[in-house]
């Protein structure tokens, strides 16, 4: 069964620790991991301070001072590794254990969308920017097609975020998708929320490529349409049913955006998680 891809994750770009740190392990606690070696950079201490080094004896106050800042660095190290470690946690759907007003901490975690969709999901893959427009005929559906795309978010949003979660037996019969963008001003925000709903007014339907070559046809129907929220069905032509509910909100700065694919009527799920995320939003 196709599914639409316009959420496909792009990598993440360069910037802040934030957006694509790279994960970290803690080292495991407990009392048969409390002996070993000890962090780089931080060696034993021996009997006397006044040990000898490269330049003759080093005087015991240089010494102690010389072991402090080891220490001192250690600390920071382990510090740095604690911190990767819990943003490692957030990505892979645990506690977000991040700073209020942000874009990760506007997410909804795996637990919490699975009791809003009605459905068991898990985490999969988030996505640090907006991916390139998908391929699709004709080409004034570019927006329709590719709602998280930079068709509709372009390039002058200052931070984005997006997380897909998908049932947990993997079958892939459910999807749920959050997509935040933030913008330096609510102008820019109302640009590209204006570039959606007028795309999709211009697109009833739509034939679309995706990477691996396969095309598939879809129809897109408006529902909802308000100074504020878009909703609309994205439904795939001989699917079975299978189609993609949207909702798209405008607050303040931030455009954000709910997807659940499914094969039943999704649209209360959506409303549901749309509200739930738009409380969070302070931008």
């Amino acid at each position: 069964m196709a599914e639409e891809s316009d959420f496909i994750i792009a990598p993440p770009k360069a910037g802040p620790a934030s957006e694509g740190a790279a994960g970290v392990v803690p080292r495991p606690s407990g009392p048969e991991h409390d002996r070993g070696p000890l962090p780089a950079g931080l060696a034993a201490p021996s009997a006397s301070l006044g040990e000898s080094g490269p330049d003759g004896p080093t005087p015991p106050g240089r010494a102690k001072r010389r072991l402090l800042v080891a220490v001192a660095a250690a600390v920071c190290a382990g510090l740095a590794v604690a911190g990767g470690w819990w943003w490692l946690r957030a990505l892979e759907g645990g506690d977000l254990h991040v700073a209020a007003g942000t874009v990760q901490a506007d997410l909804l975690v795996p637990d919490e969308v699975s009791r809003l969709a009605g459905t068991t999901l898990v985490a999969g893959p988030r996505g640090s920017e907006p991916p390139e427009a998908v391929a699709v005929a004709p080409a004034g559906c570019a927006e329709a097609a590719g709602p998280a795309t930079r068709s509709v978010y372009g390039h002058e949003w200052t931070a984005f975020l997006s997380a897909t979660y998908q049932d947990a037996a993997g079958a892939g019969d459910h999807t749920v998708t959050q997509v935040i963008g933030v913008y330096p001003d609510e102008g820019k925000a109302s640009a590209a929320f204006r570039r959606l709903d007028e795309g999709l007014r211009g697109c009833p339907a739509a034939v679309r490529t995706d990477p691996d070559g396969s095309a598939s046809t879809w129809s897109y129907r408006t529902d909802t349409v308000t100074p504020d929220t878009i909703g609309w069905t994205a439904t795939q032509d001989a699917g079975d049913g299978w189609a993609c509910h949207r909702q798209a909100r405008l607050k303040g700065r931030t455009v954000l955006q709910v997807a659940l694919c499914s094969a039943g009527d999704g649209r209360p799920a959506v409303a549901r998680i749309a509200d739930r995320i738009a409380g969070q939003v302070t931008a």
